[in-house]
C-alpha cells in the first residue's frame, strides 16, 4: 500500500494591504462642497423670496377677492393670502435648493407664522383692553375707592375697584397657602412612596385636571354653604379655587420632580442621608425653578376663575377684608358684572378691571420668577454671605483640633561623618 504525502502549501504572504480598513469614506473634492452656511442666517435671495412671495400672495388675493371669485371677508382673505404665500413662497425657494432645504423653508415659515399670530392676538387683547379702560385707568380714585357711593350715572371720577383688588389677593392667598404645601407633598408622595393607591391618585389627578370651574363651583357650594350651612363668603370662594388650583399644581410638581435625576438621590443615600433628608435637601432644592412655574400655573388657573367665585363669593360694592364674614368680590367677578351693565361708564369700569387683573397677574409671576427662578445650586448675594461665614466658623473651630493632633517633628541633624 502506497501513502502519498501532499506538500503543505507555503504560507501566504502577508501584505500591508490586508490590513486595511474595508469600510472607506469617500473624500469630496474640495468643488463638490456646496456653500458653508450659518444656521440661523439668511442669505439675501432667501429674503428676496420672502419678499416676493408676501407680494404675489397679496395679489392674488386681492384678484381672487375683488375681481376673479365672489369672495368676501377679512377673516376669508387672510387665509388665502397665507396659503398663496406658503405655495410660492415654496416654489421660489425650490429654484435654488433641493427638497430637503425646500422643507425646511417652509416649516420654518409656517412657524413663525403660528407665533407671529399668537403674539398679534395677545397683544390685540392687551391693547384692546387699555384702550376701552383708559378713561377709568386715568383716575386715582379707581385704584383707593369702592363703589359703595358710585352709581350708574355717576362719573369715573367716583367709585373704583379697591374692594375687588383687597378681594382677589386675599382669596388667592388663602387658595395659595393650601395649594402649595398640599399639592407639592401629594406630587412628593407620587414620586417617593409610590405604591397602588399612588397611581390611583395619580389617575384621579389627571381626570380633575379637565374639571369644568363650575362643578367645582357647584361643589364648593353644595358642600360648605347648603351642607354646613355657611353664608358666602371669601374663604368659600377660596376653597372651590383650590379645587381648580390643586390638579394643576399636583400634576406640574409631579413631571418636575421626575425630571430629578436618580443619581443625585444615590449619591446622598451613599453619604449616610434619610430618605426624607434626601428630598429636603436634594430634591427640593433641585427643583426649585420647576415647582415654581407650577406655582405659577396654578395660580394662573386660579386668578382668573369666574364662575366658582360667582356661585360662592357673592357680589358687594363695599370693602371687605374678612374672608369669613359676608360677601367678598374678586376681580374677575367685578369685570362679570361691570361689563354687564349697559351703561358706559360702568363698561368702562369692567375693561379697565380687566387691565388691572392683567396687571396683578403679571406683578405675581414676575415675583415668584424672581424669588424661584434661580437654578439649582446657584445662591444669592444673602445665601452666599451666610455660607461663607459658616466655612469661617467651621474654620476657625477645625484649626485648634488639627493643630492639637498633629504631632510635632523636630528637624534631624546631621550625622557627622568619621574622621
Amino acid at each position: 500500500m502506497t501513502i502519498t504525502v501532499e506538500e503543505a502549501p507555503a504560507e501566504a504572504s502577508v501584505t500591508p494591504d490586508a490590513f486595511e480598513p474595508r469600510t472607506h469614506i469617500p473624500v469630496r473634492d474640495a468643488t463638490e462642497v456646496g456653500e458653508r452656511r450659518e444656521v440661523h442666517a439668511a442669505r439675501l435671495e432667501d429674503r428676496f423670496a420672502l419678499l416676493g412671495a408676501a407680494a404675489a400672495a397679496l395679489a392674488v388675493a386681492g384678484l381672487l377677492f375683488g375681481w376673479i371669485a365672489p369672495l368676501s371677508g377679512i377673516a376669508g382673505f387672510v387665509v388665502v393670502a397665507f396659503l398663496t404665500f406658503v405655495l410660492i413662497y415654496a416654489l421660489l425657494v425650490s429654484i435654488s435648493a433641493d427638497g430637503r432645504e425646500v422643507r425646511d423653508r417652509v416649516m420654518t415659515v409656517v412657524l413663525a407664522s403660528a407665533g407671529v399670530i399668537l403674539f398679534s392676538a395677545l397683544l390685540f387683547v392687551v391693547l384692546f383692553t387699555l384702550y376701552r379702560g383708559w378713561d377709568a385707568l386715568t383716575n386715582i380714585n379707581f385704584f383707593f375707592q369702592d363703589m359703595q357711593f358710585a352709581g350708574p350715572l355717576d362719573g369715573l371720577d367716583v367709585g373704583g375697584i379697591a374692594h375687588a383688588i383687597v378681594g382677589t389677593l386675599i382669596q388667592i392667598g388663602i387658595a395659595l397657602a393650601i395649594t402649595i404645601p398640599l399639592g407639592i407633598v401629594t406630587a412628593l408622595f407620587l414620586n417617593e412612596v409610590g405604591g397602588r393607591f399612588a397611581r390611583f391618585v395619580r389617575t384621579i389627578v389627571d381626570a380633575m385636571t379637565a374639571l369644568p370651574s363650575i362643578v367645582a363651583g357647584l361643589f364648593v357650594y353644595s358642600a360648605i354653604i347648603l351642607g354646613l350651612g355657611l353664608q358666602r363668603s371669601g374663604f368659600a370662594a377660596a376653597l372651590a379655587i383650590t379645587v381648580m388650583m390643586l390638579p394643576i399644581m399636583i400634576r406640574a410638581s409631579d413631571v418636575v420632580l421626575r425630571l430629578v435625576a436618580g443619581n443625585l438621590r444615590e449619591a446622598s443615600y451613599a453619604l449616610g442621608a434619610s430618605k426624607w433628608r434626601t428630598v429636603w435637601h436634594t430634591v427640593l432644592p433641585t427643583a426649585r425653578s420647576g415647582l415654581v412655574t407650577a406655582i405659577i400655573l396654578a395660580t394662573a388657573r386660579g386668578i382668573g376663575e369666574t364662575s366658582p367665585v360667582l356661585l360662592t363669593s357673592g357680589v358687594t360694592n363695599v370693602l371687605n377684608t374678612n374672608p369669613f364674614d359676608g360677601p367678598m368680590i374678586s376681580l374677575p367677578l367685578q369685570v362679570f358684572t361691570l361689563v354687564g351693565s349697559p351703561e358706559p361708564n360702568y363698561i368702562a369700569r369692567g375693561f379697565g378691571t380687566a387691565a388691572v387683573l392683567m396687571l396683578l397677574v403679571l406683578t405675581l409671576f414676575a415675583t415668584a420668577r424672581v424669588l424661584g427662578g434661580r437654578g439649582p445650586g446657584v445662591l444669592s448675594p444673602r445665601q452666599q454671605r451666610t455660607a461663607l461665614a459658616r466655612s469661617r466658623r467651621d474654620l476657625a473651630r477645625i484649626e485648634p483640633t488639627v493643630a492639637e493632633t498633629t504631632p510635632t517633628r523636630t528637624p534631624e541633624r546631621p550625622q557627622e561623618e568619621p574622621q
